[in-house]
């Protein structure tokens, strides 16, 4: 099946038309951004996925490590996702709320079909049946320094407790490769505070030419078992929940680490 074929059988004729959904979805702009997509996911990052069959229909939440400086590791997901799984899908994924007071950025991010990351968008999006990434260290992942990379930082709760509530399956997602594409010495963080910024990574490759560019690491995106758990409102229980997809992501993280060669083969 080529990418054609697969975004006209995504669910419910999406990207049929040119209707931008109640929580913002715009198929006619996805078409153009499809495609410098596509290439960055076949040629730059020469993307390699396993798992991905393992991706039930209905509504599932994929979790997954963040790293990288700027989220094109959701990006490369969704694409995986698209291209891999046995239904395609078109991933939405729960963004940091500080992007939301990004002009243009907040613009960018809700035609696509992404949203500020609450409780509330991602039950919304669950019972309209969709596939909902959610990265629960946040910024503490993305921003993180180079010595830190492969360390899975805290995860926040509020994924498992909408996940429960909802009955959804969760699978657990892993990312190896992002972690090279920028390279970043300390994040001053009290100077972000200043500015109003959630971080402020020290990136020395910023002041080489075309410094600016992820470097071409090869990603590598694993997709786990999909659990489930119960809703049991209690927070040790959530806690366990929490920690039982951090294990299996860091388990995940492990194996991929143990086959590459490199950052970039």
């Amino acid at each position: 099946m080529d990418v054609q074929e697969r975004l006209d059988k995504l669910p419910n004729g999406r990207l049929a038309g040119r209707d931008v959904d109640p929580l913002g979805y715009d198929a006619d702009f996805i078409r153009s951004y499809i495609k410098p997509a596509l290439w960055l996911y076949q040629h730059y990052f020469r993307v390699e996925v396993s798992g991905a069959e393992k991706i039930p229909s209905g509504p599932v939440m994929l979790v997954g490590n963040h790293s990288g400086q700027l989220p094109i590791d959701g990006l490369m997901i969704a694409v995986a996702v698209l291209l891999e799984a046995a239904e395609p899908r078109f991933v939405r994924s729960m963004a940091d709320r500080w992007l939301s007071n990004v002009p243009l950025v907040s613009s960018l991010f809700s035609r696509t079909g992404q949203l500020e990351g609450t409780p509330d968008n991602c039950r919304a999006l669950l019972e309209r049946d969709e596939a909902v990434l959610v990265f629960p260290e946040g910024v503490r992942g993305i921003c993180k320094p180079f010595r830190e990379r492969y360390r899975l930082q805290r995860f926040g709760h509020g994924f498992m407790r909408v996940a429960a509530s909802v009955g959804v399956p969760v699978v657990p997602v892993s990312v190896v490769g992002a972690e090279e594409q920028y390279v970043s010495l300390a994040n001053l963080e009290r100077v972000a505070q200043l500015l109003g910024l959630p971080a402020l990574p020290v990136m020395p490759q910023l002041l080489l030419p075309f410094g600016a560019l992820p470097l071409p690491t090869r990603y590598r995106i694993c997709f786990g078992e999909p659990l489930r758990f119960s809703n049991s409102g209690d927070e040790h229980t959530t806690a366990v929940h929490v920690a039982r997809v951090r294990e299996v992501i860091a388990a995940q993280l492990r194996a991929d680490l143990g086959r590459r060669r490199s950052a970039f083969l």
